[in-house]
């Protein structure tokens, strides 16, 4: 059954619709025509709101999980007070401090995104999820040394300040003025290149004449581009934090909910496809329940938003993963000016 337009609810409708989410979003417990009546928002008979829950249950927003339980929004009814209803609270003076904060800390940027995970799942008491970058290393430096007759230690330099170590196999036995020479050529001739970029550069400069590389330096320059490149391919684009928030009191009572739900963390590449659904964007997403296929068995929402550099440009998404009854209000615009924050953090790596 299609959700109904928001505006095609009576106002009574609508502001019972909108306490029973409130109220159970707060608590976690079908609401009942009694609590509606004693709240005293309402100035109605506990008979004419059982009727109002009646109606609203028809049309697919509220459900009873109970002959003789309340009731609790159905995941389209989430859906319609997300869309319609929910006024959002913009993050304290202290929730933004903290984040802030964090993300001003120095170190490289794998630290950033780390803590920009890290500082999402304290706060929304969810899973903090940051896709990583999707962008091309660019070299600054390599450096080539010798361990044994056939094998060779490449250290690489990022210009982001990412420095990480591979072993090179090779076919044959390779001279110390090689692994020099190769070293000396990738500084000095591919530095600020991604690696796709210093490998055409390379192969154009050796087949127009312009490079003096002898044979074993160009295939140790084309086998550390290559080593690096397939590292970075392999690399996990996920980085997940605060999985032990998922296990709240409900959890006891569904261990399979959360079951599924950790399985389905653990698939981080599944994960990041489901955020990069976030990427094209203009603000913040909001999947709830079987909207994903990914987390439909275990009922849980993700709040996802694209973080920008400087020129407006889409480089990651960061968001939180948690159970559909969260804090929309709260965690939609926490998310939103993390993704902010960290946009701008990252301008020192990236810029």
């Amino acid at each position: 059954m299609a959700t109904p337009p928001f505006l095609e609810l009576t106002t009574r409708a609508r502001e019972i619709f909108r306490l029973v989410v409130e109220e159970y979003l707060d608590t976690g417990v079908p609401v009942g025509s009694r609590t509606l009546a004693g709240g005293g928002a309402l100035n109605l008979s506990p008979a004419s709101i059982r009727s109002v829950l009646a109606d609203l249950e028809k049309l697919g927003l509220l459900a009873a999980p109970h002959t003789s339980a309340g009731r609790l929004p159905t995941e389209s009814g989430l859906r319609l007070f997300v869309d319609g209803m929910m006024q959002v609270a913009e993050p304290t003076r202290e929730e933004r401090a903290a984040i802030q904060s964090r993300l001003a800390e120095p170190g490289p940027i794998e630290a950033a995104l780390e803590a920009t995970s890290a500082i999402l799942s304290d706060l929304s008491a969810c899973a903090g999820v940051v896709m990583v970058p999707q962008r091309e290393a660019r070299l600054k430096q390599l450096s080539l040394v010798s361990i044994a007759e056939r094998r060779v230690l490449a250290i690489m330099v990022g210009d982001d300040g990412a420095v990480e170590n591979r072993i090179i196999e090779l076919a044959a036995p390779v001279q110390a003025a090689a692994l020099e020479e190769a070293s000396n050529y990738i500084t000095a001739h591919l530095a600020g290149r991604t690696l796709a970029e210093a490998g055409m550069a390379m192969r154009t400069d050796i087949a127009s004449g312009r490079s003096a590389l002898d044979a074993a330096s160009h295939d140790l320059i084309e086998r550390g581009i290559a080593v690096w490149s397939e590292d970075a391919a392999r690399r996990p684009v996920l980085i997940v934090r605060g999985q032990a928030n998922l296990l709240d009191e409900s959890a006891v009572s569904d261990l399979e909910r959360v079951r599924s739900l950790l399985d389905d963390l653990e698939n981080k590449q599944s994960v990041a496809d489901l955020l990069d659904m976030a990427r094209d964007a203009r603000a913040t997403r909001i999947f709830i329940g079987s909207e994903n296929r990914l987390f439909a068995l275990s009922g849980s929402s993700v709040i996802a938003s694209p973080y920008r550099d400087r020129e407006g440009r889409v480089i990651g998404v960061v968001g939180v993963i948690g159970p559909t009854r969260l804090n929309y209000a709260r965690v939609v615009p926490m998310v939103d000016f993390t993704a902010r924050s960290l946009g701008r953090s990252l301008d020192k790596f990236i810029g």
